[in-house]
């Protein structure tokens, strides 16, 4: 799914013009990585907040800014908002780049929990992660990582060297050579009798 989002270029910099920024319905933002040097944007605040509402995958997409002296294909790396009214109040994007990998935290989506065979027996299922860190070209990156859990039995685990990963992408935890970070992903409790 293709995202555009407009954007101006930003010539004042700093709290103040931050806080000139917000009070107008605009949100500060900066671009920066690849081979080129950070770029201070604002964004539409509605625009904004209307996106992201509709659809939580915006996290994990490549994005398109443009707008007079912006146009970058990027991602969102951080999101900050306001501690009392939740309203974003700063983006930092990443550029977009597939000679580099990105590293990004991805959500898990749990499908078939309610077919397992551990569960039907009176298991109790327990998630451990949801999310996980991978490690990727931006034209890899999964918007989620989906986990079929339908036939985990009653004490039995699912662990990160388990999972079915997209091609092209690593689990950033399983690329220390140490298996104590192969850590339980969702699990089903054994059943007492």
């Amino acid at each position: 799914m293709d995202q555009v989002w407009t954007a101006e270029l930003r010539t004042e910099e700093g709290k103040g013009a931050s806080r000139r920024l917000r009070l107008a319905g605009k949100v500060p933002a900066i671009v920066y990585g690849g081979e080129q040097e950070a770029k201070s944007v604002a964004l539409k605040s509605n625009q904004i907040e209307r996106a992201l509402r509709i659809n939580v995958d915006l996290y994990n997409t490549v994005l398109t800014l443009e707008g007079e002296g912006v146009a970058e294909q990027c991602i969102i790396k951080d999101l900050q908002r306001h501690p009392a009214t939740g309203f974003i109040s700063h983006i930092d994007f990443q550029r977009a780049s597939d000679k580099s990998a990105i590293v990004k935290r991805v959500p898990l989506k749990f499908v078939g929990k309610e077919v397992a065979p551990g569960v039907k027996i009176g298991g109790i299922m327990s998630f451990m992660q949801s999310s996980v860190e991978v490690s990727c070209l931006t034209k890899d990156l999964p918007t989620a990582i989906e986990i079929d859990v339908s036939n985990l039995e009653a004490g039995q685990n699912l662990r990160l060297s388990e999972l079915e990963i997209p091609a092209g992408v690593k689990l950033t935890a399983l690329t220390h050579g140490n298996t104590d970070y192969d850590q339980a992903v969702v699990g089903i409790s054994k059943v007492k009798r």
